[in-house]
């Protein structure tokens, strides 16, 4: 399945026709409690990740949240 993550068009092979935005943030890699996902122009809360469905040239923006600075 072919989607746009940030601006950039990317191929997932392993992502079915039934795949959901959680199985999508499982082929990224990222961690769930530290990532903010837009798709399409709108934001996607994180409790229902498990039911929505992608679709080939979807548009992602996916936001990491980031520790760090100083005490």
């Amino acid at each position: 399945m072919q989607l746009v993550i940030n601006g950039q068009p990317r191929e997932f092979s392993n992502l079915t026709a039934d795949a959901r935005v959680a199985d999508l943030v499982v082929a990224l890699g990222l961690k769930n409690d530290r990532v903010a996902i837009e798709q399409n122009g709108e934001i996607v809360s994180r409790s229902v990740w498990s039911e929505v469905t992608l679709r080939p040239g979807d548009k992602f923006e996916i936001v990491h949240f980031v520790g760090g600075g100083r005490p």
